[in-house]
């Protein structure tokens, strides 16, 4: 990009970095530390492909200034962790939501294809969830107790080893993102296949609703972290094809830090996805109301917290900045 392309891009934005620094009073420290971020990333594009020239300089002062403000005003809040979930990390999805769509369009479509593979292919339930499996369960079925693989083991123990599996199927799904995406879509496939594969395997005994009742009290949270921890990956892939302004190793750096902040927020939902599939799916005997329930509440909670509240955070953000400017 020629320099005053880049400058006429920018120029605005920095324009109101330095009427934000001007109006330090009433900027918060994680302001400007966003603020510091994106300015050292616009002066690290210009130093490598405009050494010397007014726009490095103007952009090292610019800089300079804001690096001075934080580290004289800022604070480590005690509570780091609750900023990162309340403000923090749903700024960062709103720029992700892209990717959050890309993900979840795949994982419909290989759960699609599981679903007709199953129905058009006799031996493919059998190849995807295993012998073993599909005998234990028809076995269940016999006993008219389908379900009865969730309480083979105790609360504890199945929700630890629930738990710990989801947050290894996350970490794969992003840490295959370095494979430019590939790796996290084939990763979302061989999930989203086995789950249509498995929903259509009780939708042929007649079992689907008995199945959907009980399954989805856990996995409405469990699928959807999968998704969107495919999410996380493929901002990690981004951060690698799609470099944008920036130089390649940083577009890459900075693609596996957002990337890991989402990644790092389905921790708690994974959490709470294997409590409720340890302790909670077991009872199969509950109504029909109470799972209905759980699973749209699950459901909403999943949706507000990455789709809704995120545009909520980003509004109130681009408020801010323009009383502040004015």
């Amino acid at each position: 990009m020629r320099e005053a392309a880049f400058v006429k891009q920018n120029k605005d934005k920095w324009k109101q970095f330095e009427i934000l620094l001007t109006n330090n009073k009433n900027v918060s420290p994680d302001q400007l530390s966003d603020l510091y971020i994106e300015v050292t990333d616009d002066l690290s594009y210009a130093k490598t492909f405009y050494s010397n020239s007014n726009t490095a300089q103007y952009l090292n002062q610019l800089a300079s200034k804001a690096h001075q403000l934080i580290y004289k005003t800022k604070k480590e809040p005690k509570n780091r962790l609750l900023s990162f979930f309340k403000t923090e990390f749903p700024e960062l999805m709103y720029h992700h939501q892209r990717e959050l769509l890309i993900a979840f369009m795949v994982f419909i479509l290989f759960v699609c294809i599981g679903i007709f593979s199953a129905a058009n292919e006799g031996d493919f339930v059998r190849s995807i969830l295993g012998d073993s499996y599909v005998n234990m369960t028809i076995e269940n079925i016999d006993r008219n107790d389908p379900m009865a693989v969730y309480k083979q083991q105790g609360e504890f123990n199945m929700f630890l080893g629930i738990t710990i599996n989801n947050i290894k199927v996350a970490l794969f799904a992003f840490a295959y993102g370095i494979f430019f995406g590939i790796g996290t879509i084939y990763i979302l496939m061989q999930n989203a296949i086995m789950l249509g594969s498995f929903q259509y395997f009780f939708y042929e005994k007649g079992l689907l609703w008995e199945s959907a009742r009980t399954i989805w009290i856990h996995g409405t949270i469990e699928i959807s972290v999968i998704v969107i921890a495919g999410a996380a990956g493929l901002v990690l892939g981004n951060g690698i094809l799609f470099t944008g302004t920036y130089p390649r190793i940083e577009s890459f750096k900075k693609g596996v830090k957002n990337g890991l902040k989402i990644l790092i927020s389905t921790i708690p939902f994974f959490i709470v996805a294997g409590f409720l599939e340890g302790f909670v799916t077991r009872h199969t005997e509950m109504p029909d109301w109470l799972a209905i329930f759980i699973i749209i509440s699950s459901l909403g909670l999943i949706v507000w917290y990455y789709v809704i509240y995120p545009r909520i955070i980003h509004r109130r953000k681009l408020n801010l900045t323009s009383n502040i400017s004015t």
